[in-house]
């Protein structure tokens, strides 16, 4: 599979993500949260969900910034960024407390449940998808949704109970419009026959 970030970055970041995980509990999202479960494309940024307690320790180590509009607060350590997200205050897509939930542990790392994760995904590719990171949101979604036991009936009734029917919609017109992923090496072709299934799939609901 080709690289998005130069490796590099990523060996970095995956550095200080362990060590994070010796000092700090948080639920992993983001980029890094899609490829343990994948294992294609590497993240560059780190994104986390912390209760406040957590938010308190951060502060201790880190000079931490908090930006109101995107309602997260905000590390930056070099070229590495590390954004925090906070029940009762982030938007994920879905209310933050409710989805500190659903999750399960991959590689010692606690995780989003692969589905609800992808539903931040789609809000952060719904937010950005004109940019370079819209870019890897779309290659991290993907990455998500085939995967064999990736579960649509359960992420429909996600959007269903949550009235995110928009995000079916966003997610649909996304593999509808996609012609090829080169870092997932799939050319037109290969992408042509799962992206047959995937709409198929979507459909059902």
């Amino acid at each position: 599979m080709n690289a998005f970030y130069q490796q590099f970055l990523t060996d970095k970041s995956f550095s200080l993500l362990a060590e994070l995980k010796k000092q700090f509990k948080f639920i992993l999202i983001g980029g890094w949260a899609v490829y343990f479960y994948s294992k294609s494309l590497k993240s560059k940024d780190i994104d986390m969900i912390v209760d406040f307690s957590q938010l308190e320790q951060f502060k201790k180590e880190f000079t931490i910034e908090k930006n109101e509009r995107l309602k997260k607060y905000q590390v930056k350590i070099e070229e590495i960024d590390i954004d925090i997200y906070l029940p009762f205050y982030s938007d994920l897509g879905l209310p933050v407390e409710e989805i500190i939930k659903k999750t399960t542990l991959i590689n010692g790392f606690v995780l989003l449940e692969k589905e609800v994760l992808l539903i931040t995904k789609l809000k952060a590719y719904q937010d950005r998808k004109e940019s370079i990171k819209g870019q890897k949101d779309l290659i991290d979604i993907v990455s998500l949704i085939l995967l064999e036991n990736f579960n649509f009936k359960y992420l429909s009734d996600l959007t269903i109970k949550h009235k995110l029917i928009k995000y079916w919609q966003v997610l649909e017109k996304l593999i509808y419009e996609t012609k090829e992923i080169p870092e997932l090496s799939l050319n037109q072709h290969a992408f042509a026959k799962k992206k047959k299934k995937l709409l198929e799939q979507i459909r059902l609901f």
